[in-house]
């Protein structure tokens, strides 16, 4: 038998590219898994500058939670708690927060492109610069937002009052 040939040297050639193809999905796949917070509390925790993507906190309570800056593209925050929570700045584009709390919660900044904000209690939020294009709402809370919209989100660049077609 060759040296070419033999066993251990291909044995040795198929676990090297295994160990290779590892380090590259370990490379690549640097985004968190979703996670299910459902029913959980959560009272002034910091989660900003994380990446969340479809993670659940349906029914979850986050008061003064952290969320700056954060990726919560496709999250639900389908009836939670979230009075005085901090979403300055994150991605919540497809996200479903229909039925939440968001009395006096920070979206300054964010994009809430195609999300579900059916039944939400807005009541002194700030959304300046906040991008609500497609996301949908019911007709009070629109009317609500339309009397708070001001700003450009500097993501999208989009004005907050088109983006809510006020009047």
């Amino acid at each position: 038998m060759s040296r070419q040939n033999h066993p251990s040297r291909w044995i040795l050639a198929l676990f090297c590219s295994l160990l290779i193809g590892i380090g590259m999905w370990g490379a690549i796949a640097q985004t968190a898994w979703a996670e299910d917070y459902n029913n959980r509390t959560f009272i002034d925790t910091d989660f900003s500058n994380q990446d969340l993507t479809d993670s659940s906190f349906a029914h979850a309570t986050l008061r003064k939670s952290d969320f700056s800056h954060s990726n919560l593209e496709g999250v639900s925050f389908f009836s939670s708690n979230l009075d005085r929570t901090n979403f300055e700045g994150a991605n919540l584009r497809n996200a479903t927060l229909g039925s939440a709390r968001l009395t006096r919660a920070n979206l300054t900044d964010t994009v809430l492109e195609g999300a579900f904000l059916v039944n939400v209690m807005f009541n002194r939020a700030t959304i300046d610069g906040a991008d609500f294009t497609d996301a949908l709402l019911s007709k009070e809370g629109e009317e609500l937002l339309c009397e708070l919209a001001q700003g450009t989100n500097s993501t999208t660049g989009r004005d907050t009052r088109d983006t809510l077609f006020c009047p």
